[in-house]
């Protein structure tokens, strides 16, 4: 019988590791090439230290240098293990909690979506705990419109102008009902107007007397790649409940899906919600 032990003892470390990761994480802070000089001062160890270290990264791929300068910065297999960690973190599961989260607040269905061209399609979904529940057309598995779903509108906004350029033209702007946008200036100037609130609605667009609210959910490279929202009956879904609290709650929640994410102004958008 095998009793190597296998368990990490807390509290027990390797200090060689300790500096080098020291020293990764001081270039990322740094934000541009530094000198071996920088870089001694900075993490408060001998030049010597700092060298030996920078040969083992460098070897390693996490670190590269300029041959013309002689600086330091942080190297493509960095980008990779990030690429390797979210290829098996699921957006489902790290959203997962919040959607629980987003009902235990609003008590209303929680939606979590994805743009797919000139769709969005719903991945996830957790029902309200209302006794009277609306049976809506988001369900898991389902795709919807982009013009006329809270989803589909502010994952429209944070398209770049030249993928907006691109889907627009491509999107058939059907009307499901007289609260449908149909215009392609109309919805450029919604788009805008989500955006710069940081949520978009849909005012039983899609579906008479069913209102949806939704924010962006942000990556590691700062891309909307979800949103996350509630859909209700308009009668619980006012004017008021939207401006006074669940606007709030439907983009402080997205904020803390994207910290999760990787964003790296997922902070800036819990001190602005």
């Amino acid at each position: 019988m095998n009793n190597k032990k296998t368990i990490i003892e807390k509290g027990k470390t390797v200090q060689s590791l300790e500096r080098a990761l020291t020293i990764v994480e001081h270039m990322a802070e740094a934000g541009r090439p530094v000198t071996i000089s920088e870089l001694s001062e900075g993490v408060n160890l001998k030049i010597s230290t700092v060298h030996r270290l920078l040969n083992t990264l460098l070897k390693r791929g996490y670190v590269e240098q300029d041959p013309e300068t002689n600086k330091y910065q942080l190297g493509l297999k960095l980008l990779e293990v990030a690429n390797n960690i979210f290829s098996y973190s699921d957006i489902r599961t790290i959203a997962s909690p919040f959607l629980t989260e987003l009902v235990d607040r609003c008590n209303e269905t929680a939606n979590l979506a994805v743009l797919d061209e000139t769709e969005i399609v719903y991945i996830d979904q957790i029902e309200s705990h209302n006794y009277i529940i609306v049976k809506m057309f988001a369900e898991v598995g389902n795709r919807g419109p982009v013009h006329c779903t809270a989803s589909g509108k502010i994952l429209l906004a944070y398209l770049s102008e030249k993928e907006l350029d691109l889907v627009l033209p491509r999107i058939e702007l059907k009307k499901y009902t007289s609260q449908t946008i149909s215009d392609p200036k109309e919805l450029k100037k919604e788009l805008t107007r989500s955006r710069k609130q940081g949520y978009a609605l849909d005012w039983g667009e899609m579906e008479e007397n069913v209102r949806c609210i939704a924010a962006p959910i942000f990556n590691y490279e700062n891309k909307a790649v979800a949103s996350i929202g509630v859909s209700g009956p308009d009668n619980r879904i006012t004017a008021d409940y939207i401006n006074q609290e669940l606007a709030g709650i439907v983009t402080d929640i997205a904020a803390k899906a994207s910290i999760k994410m990787g964003y790296s102004k997922g902070k800036d958008l819990l001190s602005i919600s």
